[in-house]
């Protein structure tokens, strides 16, 4: 069976499968290449993201020990009203149109400086513990590292999907299309060389037949 249909026993039957089964070998030794460069291009981006992914955890350790030190100095409470009022962060993305061989950086705008000073914190020197303001300063860091990271995060997770997807295709190819085509092509060549030894044998017996 091909799809749905019979496969017809004919000497056209089996050059199309051959050629078929040629182009599915082409397409997955092209599939093969494609998935082995998407290979390359993720070992070459695991280190840098395994760096960035280190810095983002070694900035949370820090803002979490800043809190843990803000909550012991001023409590609960006053970190609440120390907070507000809270302000909006608006993150600026490019286009999705953008060209898919850009790099993963290109398709996000710069981030915004989130670190402020005392100044635009708005809160007045001397009414709160400088435990406060570390944290806070602590905490915008971080989210300042969390943005920067983020291309270099979604571009792994772009590279894994589309490894992932390509591995499957070359295994559908190889695995289940490939060989079934193959199998195909054995069992119309093999009735075909059967009917021919069948009609052999019937034109010796015609022509002994014949000489009688």
């Amino acid at each position: 069976m091909i799809g749905s249909g019979t496969v017809k026993v004919t000497r056209s039957s089996l050059m199309r499968l051959s050629r078929r089964l040629d182009q599915v070998e082409k397409g997955a030794a092209l599939l093969a290449k494609k998935r082995d460069s998407l290979v390359m291009q993720l070992f070459a981006r695991v280190r840098p993201t395994i760096g960035a992914r280190r810095r983002v955890e070694e900035q949370a350790a820090q803002a979490y020990r800043a809190l843990v030190d803000a909550l012991a100095a001023s409590g609960r409470s006053e970190l609440s009203s120390l907070a507000w009022p809270s302000r909006d962060l608006r993150i600026q993305l490019l286009d999705a149109a953008t060209p898919a061989g850009a790099t993963a950086a290109a398709r996000f705008a710069a981030p915004p400086t989130l670190v402020r000073g005392a100044a635009a914190r708005a809160l007045v020197p001397g009414q709160y513990d400088p435990t406060v303001e570390k944290a806070a300063r602590a905490f915008e860091g971080l989210l300042e590292t969390v943005l920067a990271t983020a291309p270099e995060e979604f571009a792994m997770r772009q590279l894994g999907r589309a490894l992932a997807r390509t591995v499957r295709q070359v295994n559908v190819l190889e695995q289940r299309v490939a060989v079934d085509l193959g199998r195909q092509r054995v069992q119309v060549r093999r009735t075909l060389d059967e009917r021919e030894r069948e009609e052999a044998v019937r034109l010796r017996r015609i022509a002994a037949r014949a000489r009688r």
